[in-house]
């Protein structure tokens, strides 16, 4: 009789919803964990039929269109038996490299919280160039001292019930992982497409916030000296006042951040950007001639 391998002392939190085709692989990455809670939105596939043979705690969450949204209500409501917990989305995996150097932080009390890179793969090939790499995203943390910002977006509708581009704001000190987690999507171009539809009127409301003046509390903020997260938002705040944002995005993904180098997938990916890019300016436009709301 083999012996059991010892689990890792961390909680993963996966949110899901109709997740079919990643699930699996995100369960196979995350079995290492000593507990995984799978928190569902009313899946009508075998999203949780998967997620429990492969045996994550299955919640479910009902979002009543306000805050909290799903991770926050999760850090707040979730009987988690660790410290830390790791947040996953479904289609992220966690590698044995990566699980061993998680395993070896959280024995040090240096930090509270450490931030993972992302390699992120489309069309089947690591997007390296375009500023996708590296992507920076606090996932590890203790679950006390973190919480995901809120940028003041529930008002629009179908955004989505689960904080997707919000930060972690976290009370202590953050350090850097140095093994990448992978973004491998086994879900085709139409669901791209229909994410990042409900995506944009996510950002249209960001931008919108942004250009009215909306103060920064309760939010990461916006600091070119801070850290990679928060020159992004400085930055970002800069961008949605510049003009020809779709044009823009393409040239600055493809030449100047060589997203050329990544072949026909990096071009794809560019062009896709740029449409979105469009989406979102069509959406913000309808929300300022509406003062705030889109006109459904």
């Amino acid at each position: 009789m083999g012996v059991e391998q010892k689990k890792i002392p961390v909680s993963v939190l996966i949110p899901a919803k109709n997740e079919e085709k990643n699930i699996q692989a995100c369960m196979d990455s995350v079995a290492d964990a000593d507990e995984v809670f799978l928190v569902d939105s009313q899946s009508s596939d075998r999203t949780i039929a998967i997620a429990e043979e492969k045996g994550a705690k299955v919640v479910q969450f009902h979002y009543n269109g306000k805050s909290p949204k799903k991770k926050n209500w999760s850090l707040e409501n979730l009987p988690f038996k660790n410290d830390w917990v790791l947040i996953v989305d479904c289609d992220e995996r966690i590698t044995p490299e990566l699980w061993a150097e998680i395993a070896k932080k959280i024995e040090d009390d240096t930090y509270q919280g450490y931030y993972l890179n992302r390699k992120v793969f489309f069309l089947g090939k690591w997007i390296r160039h375009g500023g996708k790499y590296p992507d920076w995203n606090l996932r590890l943390f203790r679950h006390k001292l973190g919480r995901y910002e809120n940028l003041n977006t529930e008002e629009i509708k179908n955004t989505g019930d689960n904080e997707v581009h919000e930060h972690v704001i976290l009370d202590g000190k953050v350090g850097y992982l140095h093994n990448d987690m992978l973004h491998i999507d086994f879900r085709d171009i139409y669901e791209w497409l229909a994410r990042h539809n409900r995506y944009s009127n996510w950002e249209a409301r960001v931008y919108y916030n942004f250009l009215t003046g909306q103060n920064d509390d309760g939010t990461i903020g916006a600091n070119l000296f801070g850290d990679a997260v928060q020159r992004k938002r400085f930055l970002k705040k800069i961008w949605v006042r510049l003009p020809f944002k779709p044009l823009l995005r393409f040239i600055l993904f493809y030449i100047i951040r060589l997203g050329f180098l990544d072949g026909k997938a990096g071009y794809i990916y560019g062009r896709l950007l740029s449409q979105y890019e469009y989406q979102i300016g069509v959406k913000l436009y309808e929300l300022m001639k509406f003062k705030g709301s889109l006109n459904n």
